[in-house]
């Protein structure tokens, strides 16, 4: 059984998935697409918006993901599992919500 990965997408802005769909490593890219298109996680954050660009180009497979604060998170799916982007975004979004957290508790005394 797979493990269960948390995403919460509370500090991001925008995500846009690219693929070409006639190519051979697609698949995880496109399963990253399909689970971060799952009604729970779009739950943790309304605003986020989530862009699917599909090309007949061979392009490499690639997740491009656009923080509030500015900051920029690439992904080349072609040598990623889906696993492994999920765990990269989580990881990234559960730091920036720990780094929020704690600016708020200093300037709350």
């Amino acid at each position: 059984m797979a493990p269960k990965i948390h995403v919460v997408l509370r500090p991001v802005k925008s995500i846009v998935v690219r693929f070409c769909p006639f190519e051979s490593n697609v698949e995880s890219t496109r399963n990253f697409l399909g689970c971060i298109n799952h009604k729970r996680i779009q739950a943790t954050n309304k605003n986020c918006e989530v862009t699917a660009d599909v090309r007949h180009d061979g392009s490499e497979p690639l997740v491009d993901v656009m923080f509030v604060d500015g900051d920029r998170l690439i992904m080349k799916g072609a040598n990623l599992t889906t696993a492994e982007m999920l765990t990269a975004l989580g990881t990234r979004c559960n730091a920036k919500e720990i780094k929020e957290e704690q600016k708020s508790k200093k300037k709350s005394p």
